[in-house]
């Protein structure tokens, strides 16, 4: 069923998050990530709208530019670029990948209630 009042996206990995590449990853020949498998890293980014990460040492590319204000020599600067998001996992209090499940939880002083992010592998939430 489609949803029809919050149509933003929900995903599993939010920036600043520590997760680990995937042992399976069926893009790693194409992206040279083969010699990544089990790796941890810090997201940096993430799109919404392409389902997409940034995780700090992944898939780092050299890019050719110019001589401008930023890189007044130019040349080659070496830039993370976005992976899938179904090729990380995030890491659980132990260390280990983990999947992600959503439950609901109240605030005792105010009676307001909130959704939280938790590790399915030890059931410690993710969102502090």
């Amino acid at each position: 069923m489609p949803r029809t009042k919050n149509k933003q996206k929900k995903l599993h990995i939010k920036k600043g998050d520590t997760v680990a590449l995937n042992k399976t990853i069926t893009a790693a020949k194409e992206l040279n990530m083969d010699r990544l498998k089990g790796y941890q890293g810090r997201v940096l980014k993430v799109y919404q709208e392409t389902d997409r990460v940034i995780v700090e040492g992944v898939n780092v590319r050299i890019r050719h530019t110019k001589p401008n204000q930023t890189y007044p020599q130019g040349g080659r600067i070496e830039k993370e670029m976005p992976i899938h998001i179904s090729n990380v996992q995030p890491i659980d209090g132990n260390g280990e990948p983990t999947r992600i499940g959503r439950k609901r939880v109240e605030d005792p002083e105010t009676g307001k209630g909130r959704w939280v992010r938790y590790a399915k592998t030890t059931g410690e939430e993710l969102d502090s």
